[in-house]
């Protein structure tokens, strides 16, 4: 062997040697991770369908600049939940919810927009919060795990459209969730002190789900015995992104001028956010000594959702604050007539929420959620890893390092 050869092999040893020894292994010399479903849990940044199946479809524009027409999400193309599936090879997720042309053998969302952690003591009407809430949306899966294979026992068409049992444990569990429980405090006219005090809780329920979707605690809190038959083990969590720089909390909730940053952000709303994501982080390093077979990993959305805010042009944007689809305002944003609004004019409807001419060029879609070309960049910056607290790319989610 050659004595180069031998050097690069010996140093490779012991880097992986180091690295065992420390308890973990290095990501690169494991192989990649094939998903063969993605679980998701969330709020309307990865709801692909669950509300407009409930309360009626996102009206037009959303969808128009990839799907061509309204599509389930509130935005104007994909989401981050819908890159995230294209990259492994697998078809847009199918709501839960929506029963019509659903194909759940390589997952399902349950994500609805409006959705919180914490069950909200408000109804979607009066606040927008949908009752679809984390817990419920736990229990939707439980139900799903175990009617579905009594479904796909049937054979035929039943066998082509719901998962393999061993789906469960092996697919990737994703999560983007937290950003309406901060938002819900604060039109309920809380002070940010308030809306602080009960983020514990909101993180405390969090990781009660976390556990029950691992199967722990559920015999006789055997975690090994039990993840390995039909609980999940690979969860892909997202943080929450800065509040404080979306129209709708900007437009509705007024601050001082000197709570504004350089970026035009309401820095009260901001820096809550990151109390959350500090806690949050918290949860997940808990969870990892708790959950021993579990790979978890924790990903800083808000960190790059503020710098496609704070740094536009450097992205390539030129609109980093007002919604592409919306009327009038600083922001574009009205809360009484929003993307896709119409009114009565002359005995015919008119629509007034229409879209911007170049959705490219904008962050921020209808005052709420992101543009399709933002949400690309998103995950564009997330996949590698390099915003995972573990570095662990997105492909390597099924290992615990």
């Amino acid at each position: 062997m050659e004595p180069k050869l031998s050097l690069v092999i010996l140093t490779i040893f012991l880097l992986c040697s180091a690295a065992i020894h420390n308890g973990s292994r290095p990501v690169l010399a494991l192989a990649p991770c094939d998903f063969p479903a993605i679980f998701n849990f969330g709020d309307s940044n990865s709801d692909t369908g669950g509300l407009s199946a409930v309360y009626g479809q996102a009206a037009w524009p959303a969808g128009e600049t990839y799907f061509g027409h309204p599509a389930g999400r509130y935005a104007d193309g994909r989401l981050v939940v819908d890159f995230i599936a294209q990259s492994f090879g697998l078809p847009f997720l199918s709501a839960y919810l929506d029963s019509v042309g659903t194909n759940f053998t390589h997952g399902a969302n349950f994500a609805t927009a409006g959705s919180t952690i914490r069950p909200q003591n408000t109804t979607i009407r009066q606040y927008g919060y949908s009752p679809i809430s984390l817990d419920v949306q736990f229990n939707e899966l439980y139900q799903f795990r175990r009617r579905s294979q009594v479904t796909r026992a049937k054979g035929g068409v039943f066998q082509k459209l719901m998962p393999k049992e061993e789906v469960f444990s092996r697919a990737l569990y994703t999560f983007d969730i937290g950003q309406n429980d901060l938002t819900a405090g604060y039109f309920l006219n809380m002070s940010t002190s308030e809306v602080r005090a009960y983020i514990p809780d909101v993180l405390g329920q969090f990781k009660n789900i976390i556990k029950k979707l691992t199967g722990y605690d559920r015999i006789d809190g055997s975690f090994e015995q039990y993840v390995y038959g039909e609980g999940g083990r690979y969860f892909w969590i997202h943080n929450t992104g800065p509040v404080g720089c979306l129209p709708y909390v900007m437009d509705r909730i007024p601050v001082l001028a000197s709570q504004i940053d350089s970026a035009g952000c309401a820095s009260p709303f901001n820096e809550v956010a990151q109390d959350f994501n500090r806690g949050l982080k918290k949860v997940v390093d808990q969870l990892r000594k708790e959950l021993p077979l579990a790979a978890i990993t924790y990903v800083d959305v808000y960190s790059v959702k503020y710098s496609l805010i704070s740094q536009p042009k450097k992205h390539g944007f030129t609109e980093p604050l007002r919604a592409c689809c919306g009327h009038g305002g600083k922001y574009n944003y009205n809360k009484n007539h929003g993307c896709g609004s119409k009114i009565t004019k002359g005995g015919h409807e008119v629509l007034i929420g229409k879209s911007c001419k170049d959705p490219q060029h904008y962050v921020n879609w209808d005052g709420v959620h992101f543009t399709e070309a933002a949400n690309k960049q998103i995950f564009d910056h997330i996949v590698s890893g390099l915003l995972s607290d573990n570095k662990t790319p997105l492909r390597m989610a099924c290992h615990r390092v």
